[in-house]
């Protein structure tokens, strides 16, 4: 059986260049969404225009990841929403996880050959933006990067994420109501939070032995945060998260 082996860029806005078997397409997204039956949900943002997904031609049965790369079939698009309301398919969501089919073969850095940490059958979830859409064998999937895997999602909530590399999942402290003279906020008018809750630390980056690093702040820890930086999503408590990197992390309070 033929394979259909190819690269791809880190960012689903661009596309894998036209060849014989495949056909990019664009279309126009008003929001971008990730529910799971258990509640777990990336806030949405609107007006965005993204590359929908290159059509591989029937005639080819595999694809096989090349390098540190993963293949993911994408998780169903949302069609209702939480209270039942049918959505339009302009306001749809776009899936930010799914399931790992394939793996490349890993990569090497300096004398050591470093193996794709997951593994197939695995629910991850992956940074806004990440990866190659491709239509293969009649479902939606990603070509992504090992390290543009935010997560290993082992339950339908986002508080059991296993973070990945220097990735660190944090609950997000409530905005406040008041100000300092205390003054009621509207919804409209609270500062969005930049701190909060270590929940779980990843692994850490690979130095250049192939060894892991550790991070330098630990579960439990309160700390600031660049604003805007990670991914965003909304536990099934209520509760905000934010999955982000180390390096966006600037002070742990005390």
């Amino acid at each position: 059986m033929a394979a259909a082996q190819m690269t791809t860029a880190a960012s689903s806005r661009g596309f894998l260049p036209p060849f014989e078997g495949l056909r990019p397409v664009t279309m126009k997204v008003s929001s971008l969404s990730f529910r799971t039956s258990g509640g777990l949900t990336l806030r949405s943002t609107r007006g965005l225009v993204v590359k929908a997904a290159t059509t591989v031609a029937p005639k080819y049965t595999t694809l096989k990841p090349l390098g540190d790369r993963v293949l993911v079939k994408i998780s169903a698009v949302e069609e209702k929403t939480s209270g039942g309301i049918l959505l339009p398919s302009t306001a749809q969501s776009k899936p930010q996880g799914g399931e790992v089919v394939a793996v490349g073969e890993g990569r090497t850095i300096g004398q050591h050959k470093v193996d794709v940490s997951v593994k197939t059958g695995t629910q991850i979830v992956y940074s806004k933006y990440a990866g190659t859409e491709v239509e293969f064998n009649g479902s939606n999937h990603l070509l992504l990067k090992e390290d543009d895997i935010v997560g290993i999602l082992e339950t339908d909530d986002v508080k059991d994420l296993k973070p990945l590399n220097d990735r660190i999942l944090i609950k997000v402290m409530e905005a406040e109501e008041t100000t300092a003279g205390g003054l009621l906020l509207t919804q409209g008018s609270k500062e969005k939070p930049s701190t909060g809750t270590v929940i779980a630390v990843g692994p850490g980056p690979l130095d250049e032995d192939g060894s892991r690093k550790g991070l330098t702040v630990s579960e439990g820890n309160t700390v600031l945060y660049s604003k805007f930086a990670g991914n965003d999503f909304k536990g099934s408590d209520g509760s905000d998260y934010i999955v982000l990197r180390a390096s966006d992390i600037m002070a742990v309070l005390g």
